[in-house]
């Protein structure tokens, strides 16, 4: 596909799938323009990668719809030197926006072919701003802790200690929270005086 195609497609994504919702963002809108989501997903379903769905990435994992990388990030109100742990790294789709917005990021992914994948797409696209790490996520990054904000894409059946204790007070955290087997919802909370509270 050529590459006015992908600027077309990622256009009309901003505009159909997150300016029609609820996303208002200007950054985070612009970031989504502008990050090539393509890259980030296997050429065998390549022409789908602005679609308003997810996509398979390979093993059993999928890549988020793009609408909800862009509510997710735009929760966490992203400004440049922010340092964001990440956990779930996926495709690196979610840690390449907040790079391009100027974020610090700390992306932590379970399955080590695809935090080594992640890493290769990343460096491929320039964005040097993100450190990958393969591991348990729940246990965080405490060595480069506090941070300014977490953003986590695999649902635990509640907030792991570790991470409340790596972001810091004034902090964001957005995470699914509940069972495989039943509903999930995204919290969206905020760190004050070590607990976290619900925004409302």
């Amino acid at each position: 596909m050529k590459a006015q195609n992908w600027v077309q497609l990622r256009e009309r994504m901003v505009n159909d799938q997150l300016r029609s919702r609820d996303i208002r963002s200007s950054n985070v809108l612009n970031a989504m323009r502008e990050v090539p989501r393509h890259h980030f997903i296997p050429e065998t379903v390549q022409h789908l990668a602005y679609d308003d769905r997810p996509l398979p990435i390979g093993m059993d994992q999928t890549i988020s719809q793009p609408y909800i990388v862009a509510f997710m990030t735009e929760q966490i109100q992203p400004k440049p030197g922010m340092k964001v742990l990440e956990i779930g790294t996926g495709s690196g789709y979610q840690a390449a926006v907040l790079a391009h917005l100027g974020c610090k990021v700390f992306t932590i992914e379970l399955i080590p072919e695809l935090a080594q994948r992640a890493t290769n797409t990343l460096h491929h696209l320039k964005y040097e701003d993100v450190n990958v790490r393969a591991g348990n996520g729940f246990l965080g990054w405490p060595e480069e802790a506090p941070f300014d904000a977490i953003i986590v894409t695999a649902a635990p059946e509640e907030i792991p200690p570790n991470l409340i204790d790596q972001l810091k007070d004034g902090g964001k955290m957005v995470i699914p929270v509940g069972s495989v087997s039943s509903l999930q919802y995204l919290k969206i909370v905020t760190k004050k005086e070590g607990i976290l509270v619900p925004n409302l």
